[in-house]
């Protein structure tokens, strides 16, 4: 990874203790809340590594819950993330997870709220950043470091020609593009780091896009 700055390494304004297993963790959290798009009814937190050995000691739990709930790292609800969870209503289950996994520090967090489910598989390097290795089955990968627009969509001609043009037209710019398919002409979904936050009137368009299915973005600033 390169560091753009002091703050990448010493890590953010944050509730402590350790900035890769709570300030990384909360942003993890936080970011698969935003995939989901609202409070999740239930959760499934499945820890590997460092994280599954440590994670009660360090906090890493109540960060990860913090970030479900939307709280930033500097929170200073996140020591109280799990009761507050209780009284909103929210279900959790943690368990250790098994088999390879690309980071010491890796998570996958699986949400449901009615119908709607996310999925998100990252991890916490360090300084309080993050990698995002997968979302929603699929292998695209993201910082979190800049807004971030998620679109789910078919693997049709086009496709991201249209969305990479409303973005322009929308005056924004792009500074990373990721893009997996599960088959050709099957689903598909494309993760675009950003320079700015779309508009609601930007992501309507783009959801208004033939083909989009859904299109939600992640802002973890």
């Amino acid at each position: 990874m390169r560091f753009k700055n002091v703050f990448n390494i010493i890590g953010p304004s944050m509730v402590g203790p350790s900035s890769s297993h709570t300030a990384g963790a909360a942003r993890l959290g936080r970011a698969a809340r935003q995939l989901l798009g609202e409070l999740p009814e239930h959760a499934d937190i499945i820890l590997y590594g460092s994280f599954a050995e440590t994670y009660w000691g360090h906090g890493t739990d109540l960060a990860l819950v913090g970030g479900l709930l939307d709280y930033s790292t500097d929170d200073p609800r996140l020591p109280d993330a799990a009761e507050i969870a209780d009284e909103q209503g929210m279900t959790i289950q943690f368990e250790k997870g098994s088999g390879n996994y690309p980071h010491p520090n890796f998570v996958r967090l699986r949400l449901k709220c009615g119908e709607q489910q996310a999925e998100l598989a990252g991890a916490s390097i360090g300084g309080g950043n993050i990698e995002i290795h997968e979302l929603n089955g699929f292998d695209v990968k993201g910082s979190g470091q800049y807004p971030t627009l998620v679109v789910e969509h078919m693997d049709s001609k086009g496709v991201l020609a249209d969305i990479t043009r409303t973005l322009s037209e929308g005056e924004l710019n792009i500074g990373f593009m990721d893009v997996d398919r599960k088959s050709r002409s099957g689903e598909a979904m494309t993760l675009i780091e950003l320079d700015g936050i779309p508009s609601a009137a930007v992501l309507k368009q783009i959801e208004a896009l033939t083909h989009v299915t859904r299109a939600v973005v992640i802002d973890l600033d």
